[in-house]
């Protein structure tokens, strides 16, 4: 567990002795929720509770959803009416599952947000951020696949679309494409392949959930400041920690009371409101909709992918340079990818010695907008893939691989940071403790 100083769990009973010689689980657990965690985190770190609650809630309600639904094109369809309108409670089951993939990508872009600004990935906790990136793409996997299954015009056309990107890749892509589909076109055999994969992959993703618990738990949870907790002695660590049970845990099941109220009166009131009215008519593959888009968590990426277009001077360089082999197809999945792995890459590309945006007058700018560059390529993924939308969304997919490779290395050099609190008990005190001390005089 992590290397900060604190109390581990001692057996008392004869019967908690034999178990934890044979199965130390009850130490394990005890470890988890009695772990020193630094006590300045503030509501920006409630996120992981969501996220948790958001696996836990798709995995129930997709077990559920299954035992009702046909994976097969002529039946898909007319299942999820069924599911509908004849299961008890059906169509909470499915709107909750709807909407929680909707809440799950809210709290994750939030959380990697979060992550990019408090430097969470600098060292030691590369590992983490990366188990936590692969986290996000089997999330995206999932997503995507679960989008398919009601079989409507949105979801044939959408996995005919992203599957067609596999067939870009240079000598190896229709192979793969016929091997993802199972087939040469979208059709049957592909509903039964990612109905497997949707009900398959959220197990791997606990499975990673828990090696990105574990990571973090090893190398210690990241603060606001950016300083390590003293690990000198135990005296020392406990001024600058709390143990996560109770003072964390009744926090973080604060914040997602106030999460919980918001989705419950969307899945209530306006549960189709992130959902495309064409997904609503059944899958047909001679009638073509006037505007394909995927979700709305994907509309970032999907801008990239359509930003690179024959037109653009990195596209017909590429082009030019590999003798037409990387085409603008080709070139905008590579740019998609390319995009989450500028994430990826974040604990290589910041060269600062500073690990929090905190103390990073710069950044700060530079950050923040990338936050308003994320949204701005959200907005142009749901616009048509024409003129202003299409160099505008190049404009966003610039800067948005600049910020990755160019600035974020470039303010490690430039930029001045501010002075730094040498502890974290130091910054605790400067925000709670005069207002703290204040309150207790009175009673005192």
């Amino acid at each position: 567990m992590s290397g900060i100083p604190h109390d581990h769990y001692e057996p008392k009973t004869g019967a908690e002795k034999w178990l934890h010689s044979r199965l130390p689980i009850v130490g394990l657990i005890y470890d988890t929720i009695m772990i020193p965690t630094p006590k300045n985190l503030n509501w920006w770190w409630i996120w992981g509770i969501v996220l948790a609650f958001c696996l836990a809630l798709q995995i129930v309600t997709g077990i559920v959803l299954v035992m009702h639904y046909t994976p097969h094109v002529d039946l898909a369809f007319a299942s999820v009416e069924h599911i509908m309108r004849n299961v008890n409670g059906g169509h909470m089951l499915r709107y909750l599952h709807m909407n929680g993939a909707s809440l799950f990508f809210v709290a994750v872009y939030i959380h990697i947000f979060r992550g990019l600004y408090y430097g969470s990935y600098k060292a030691p906790r590369e590992i983490t951020w990366i188990v936590g990136m692969l986290i996000y793409l089997m999330m995206m996997g999932t997503a995507f696949m679960g989008y398919v299954l009601p079989w409507g015009q949105m979801s044939f056309w959408g996995a005919t679309v992203i599957t067609g990107l596999f067939g870009a890749i240079p000598f190896i892509g229709e192979p793969i494409q016929t091997w993802l589909l199972g087939g040469p076109a979208v059709d049957n055999a592909t509903l039964n392949r990612f109905f497997s994969l949707h009900y398959l992959l959220p197990f791997v993703i606990a499975a990673l959930v828990i090696v990105h618990i574990w990571a973090f738990h090893t190398t210690g949870n990241n603060n606001p400041t950016g300083v390590d907790v003293r690990k000198g002695s135990k005296a020392e660590a406990e001024k600058d920690t709390l143990p996560f049970w109770p003072y964390f845990v009744i926090k973080d099941f604060l914040g997602l009371a106030v999460v919980l109220v918001i989705f419950w009166a969307i899945v209530g009131f306006m549960p189709n409101y992130l959902g495309h009215p064409d997904n609503y008519i059944e899958a047909n593959p001679l009638v073509t909709p006037a505007h394909i888009v995927p979700e709305w968590y994907f509309l970032p990426f999907y801008a990239i992918l359509r930003a690179f277009t024959s037109e653009v001077w990195v596209v017909q360089f590429a082009s030019f340079i590999t003798g037409g082999i990387v085409d603008a197809k080709f070139f905008g999945v590579i740019a998609m990818f390319g995009a989450i792995l500028a994430m990826a890459l974040a604990p290589w590309l910041d060269t600062s010695r500073v690990r929090s945006g905190r103390y990073r007058p710069m950044f700060k700018w530079w950050f923040a907008l990338l936050v308003i560059d994320f949204f701005a390529l959200m907005w142009l993924g749901a616009m048509p893939a024409e003129e202003p939308y299409a160099s505008f969304s190049l404009i966003a997919s610039a800067y948005w691989f600049g910020y990755f490779f160019v600035i974020l290395p470039l303010l490690g050099v430039i930029e001045k940071p501010l002075p730094q609190p040498a502890t974290i008990e130091e910054d605790f005190e400067a925000h709670y403790g005069k207002k703290s001390s204040a309150q207790a005089t009175p009673a005192e």
